[in-house]
This record gives structure tokens, C-alpha cells and sequence, in this order.
């Protein structure tokens, strides 16, 4: 009762417990819709313009004066005007001085100027308190109220009390304000809206430089070396066979990278005997994007499934089920059931349903409203033991697949070894690696060691 109540304050002005008195600067498309949603939440809003008179799309409950008598009415000012224009406040400071100044800009590009903009400001205007604020909240999503991707709200200052009172605006609104530190972290803040898929950049290059290598790889040995060889086009392969190849290769090893930074992990803490030393930058950076590592591998398998089921309606597939029919009764001959291949196959079509099963689930169970609903130690079951089970399945559904061709001479073109059987390689790597660590007197050590045992004391001088 109590969360619906405050939704709907949030939706109407609440008249009879009228908050204090903001000042916004800045009559674009942010100001207005701030301005709006705070007389929402029961401020007075009071805009400061170059011009007085009281612009059509304004909010009818709020005030247009100057700047200096908007900046007098007020202890806290919402600066949302962009940095270039910052200026015009120099002749202001001595009515701005010791009044609270919220700087919501952004910039065109990362890093764009030497320092961040709320830094700026505060030289500008050296009496102030500046507080970085709101850079995150688009206008559009305050104007429709659609803020449930981006309640959060990033503040920093070095005024402790004037961004409490900006904190406690945030909360009014409705959003959710977290606390970055000092006015140095604005150009962290600053950033932050500018970035694109940050922790996808990673995943997402490691998938097209191991598509790009996988393509070219089957390129070579199907369509390239039975042309060189037996002058047949294959050419058509490269819109179905060669993407179903690459899709699971690409899935498996993805899937095997998302736990090899936990066995080298495991493996560092051993060798060091304490987990108080940090890990090199790069198996943190690493570890930090598994998610992403595991959720482009899904597509693969997703698109490998995909891929699979259209097999059947294939012209090629086609055209050799029924010309190896027409060849049976031509000769007069049937093949009997081979029961042993019709296990392989069973088994191999077994394996990868259940293994695309499990995968499904740690897709979902990574989503923030699932992980959000479930404890540290279940997410940790499904992550960790589910995820080793899916590797494992995976594995073997690939095994199961071509195991017998290893030796096989025919597997090889131009001593190059079928493309999957070089997605093995990592995933039986790491499942080797965390069979051994699995043993007792290995795993009661590093257990010890996660718990904060030490083999050797760390002492710092």
C-alpha cells in the first residue's frame, strides 16, 4: 500500500506539502522536463532565462525570471546548459556563492575536454557548491516516465551536505541516487552515458575474429580443396554447412572461455597461497565480461539450432536421400540398420539437446530479474555446476559427433584437421585442468585459501 502511495505522489503534485524552491538554468528540452517532473513531486521550480517572458512549452506552475533574480529565490541551481555557454555565470558569482550548483551536461565524445565539466564550473564560479547529477536521466524518459532502465542516478561532489540535498532530490523523483565519491569522479560520470556496450567490446571482437578465422578455415577445406581436387563447386555451402559449422564451433569455445579465467584463477591463488593479491588486469578484465561471453555463445548455439532444423529441406540434402534410394533400388540392394551408428547418432542428438537445455538456463538465470530473485549460493549452483555440466554435454555431444575421424586419413585436407575438431581443443583443456583441481589435495588448499587462509603471510612495510 504504502509503494503504490508513493508512485502516485509521484505522478501528481502534492499541493499541500510543497518542498522547497529550485532554480533550473536553462530552458531546452531537459530543463523543461526536469522542471516538470519536480513540481510533480511537489517542488517550486523557478527557471532562469536570458529572456522573462515565459516561453509556450514551460510548465504553467513554474516562474521564468532573469538570471539573478532566479539564482536569489533559490538555494539549490539545476545548471542544464551545455558547457560553452557556462560563461554567462562568471558575473554571477557573488549571488551564486555558497548556493548548491548541479551540473547535468554531457559531452559529444569521451574525454573530451582535459577536465570534466562540473570541475569547470567550479573554477567558474569558485564560491559554489557543484554537484555532478542527472547526467544519466535522458529528457525523454522523464517526460514519459518510462525510468525503469535508468532510475539510477550517478552523484559526486565534495560538498557532503550539498549533495545529500541533491540526493534527496533524486530520491523525490522517484530515482535512485548512488554516491560516486568526490567531484573527481564527474569525468567518470561524465563518460558513462557515452559508452557503448563497454563489456560486450571484448566478447564481441574475440566472436568476429574467430568467425572470420573459422570461415576462411572451412572455406579452404570444403569449397577451395574439392575444387583444386575433384573440380567440384561447392560453393553453395557457404550460405548453410559453413555457417553450421562455425555457429557450434563458436558456441563451445565461447562457452569453455567463460570458465577458463576460473581455472587460471584457481590456479595463480595456488601458486601465490593467498587470494590478497590482485590478478593481472587482463584475467580481470577478463573475468568481468563472462557474462557477455556466455550470452553471445548462446546465440551461436541458438543459430546452430536454427541451422540444424532447416537441414531436411536442403536441395543438396535432398537430392542425396533420394539418389542414394534410387542407387538401392537400382541395384537391387538394402543396407541393413547398423545399430551401433544409430546409437552414435542418438546419443550425439541427446547430448546437444540437453546441453542447448542447460545453456538456455544459464541464459535466463544471468538476466537481472532472475539473478535478482535468487540467492548468492543459487546463482553460484547454476553458474558454476550447471555451467561445468553444460560444458561437459557440449563437449561430448562434439566427441560423440566425429570422435572415430581422428584417425582417419580422409579427415585431413591439406594436413588440416576438420574445423571441429580445433573447438576441442580449449574446452577439454579446461575440463582436464578443473578434474585435477577437483581432487582433495587440491581443492581443500584453495578452499582454504578463498576463505582468507594464507600459506605464507603477506607483510607490507
Amino acid at each position: 500500500m504504502n509503494k503504490n502511495s508513493s508512485n502516485i505522489m509521484a505522478l501528481a503534485p502534492n499541493t499541500s506539502n510543497k518542498r522547497e524552491t529550485v532554480c533550473i538554468f536553462g530552458t531546452g528540452d531537459f530543463g523543461r522536463a526536469l522542471g516538470h517532473k519536480m513540481i510533480q513531486s511537489g517542488y517550486s521550480v523557478v527557471f532562469g532565462s536570458r529572456g522573462t517572458q515565459t516561453p509556450r512549452l514551460i510548465p504553467k506552475d513554474a516562474e521564468v525570471l532573469s538570471h539573478t533574480e532566479a539564482a536569489q529565490k533559490a538555494a539549490i541551481i539545476i545548471i542544464a546548459i551545455q558547457r560553452q555557454h557556462y560563461n554567462f555565470l562568471t558575473p554571477l558569482a557573488e549571488i551564486l556563492h555558497g548556493k548548491v550548483l548541479v551540473d547535468v551536461s554531457n559531452n559529444l565524445k569521451i574525454n573530451q575536454y582535459p577536465e570534466s565539466n562540473a570541475e569547470y564550473l567550479a573554477q567558474l564560479v569558485p564560491g559554489a557548491k557543484v554537484v555532478k547529477a542527472f547526467n544519466t536521466v535522458s529528457a525523454w524518459a522523464l517526460q514519459s516516465g518510462t525510468l525503469d532502465a535508468s532510475r539510477q542516478v550517478f552523484v559526486c561532489g565534495d560538498d557532503t551536505k550539498a549533495k545529500q540535498m541533491v540526493m534527496d532530490i533524486v530520491r523525490a523523483l522517484g530515482l535512485t541516487p548512488l554516491d560516486k565519491g568526490s567531484l573527481l569522479a564527474a569525468q567518470e560520470i561524465e563518460n558513462y552515458p557515452l559508452q557503448l556496450f563497454p563489456m560486450w567490446k571484448f566478447p564481441i571482437l574475440l566472436s568476429l575474429g574467430l568467425v572470420t578465422f573459422f570461415f576462411f578455415y572451412c572455406l579452404i577445406r570444403d569449397v577451395i580443396y574439392p575444387y583444386v581436387y575433384d573440380k567440384k563447386d561447392f560453393s553453395f555451402f557457404i550460405a548453410i554447412s559453413i555457417p553450421n559449422r562455425i555457429c557450434p564451433i563458436l558456441a563451445l569455445i565461447l562457452l569453455a572461455l567463460v570458465y577458463l579465467p576460473g581455472v587460471l584463477a584457481a590456479i595463480i591463488q595456488l601458486y601465490r597461497g593467498t587470494k590478497y593479491r590482485r590478478f593481472p588486469d587482463w584475467l580481470d578484465k577478463w573475468m568481468l565480461c563472462r557474462k557477455q561471453l556466455g550470452l553471445v555463445a548462446l546465440a551461436f548455439a541458438s543459430l546452430h539450432v536454427l541451422y540444424t532444423l532447416v537441414i531436411p529441406i536442403r536441395s543438396f540434402v535432398r537430392w542425396k536421400i533420394s539418389s542414394r534410394t534410387i542407387a538401392q533400388a537400382l541395384n537391387n540392394q538394402t543396407e541393413p540398420l547398423n545399430t551401433t551408428n544409430a546409437w552414435l547418432s542418438d546419443s550425439y542428438l541427446s547430448l546437444g539437446i540437453l546441453g542447448f537445455f542447460l545453456f538456455v538456463l544459464l541464459g535466463i538465470t544471468s538476466l537481472p530479474s532472475v539473478s535478482n530473485n535468487v540467492n548468492w549460493r543459487e546463482f553460484r549452483f547454476v553458474q558454476s555446476k550447471l555451467g561445468y555440466l553444460t560444458l561437459i554435454l557440449c563437449t561430448a555431444h562434439t566427441l560423440v559427433f566425429g570422435g572415430n575421424r581422428f584417425l582417419s586419413p580422409s579427415s585431413y585436407r591439406w594436413y588440416l584437421p576438420n574445423a571441429y575438431m580445433l573447438s576441442l581443443i580449449v574446452p577439454c583443456i579446461v575440463l582436464a585442468v578443473k578434474f585435477v583441481l577437483i581432487f582433495p589435495c587440491l581443492d581443500k588448499p584453495l578452499t582454504q585459501i578463498r576463505q582468507g587462509w594464507e600459506r605464507k603471510p603477506q607483510y607490507s612495510e
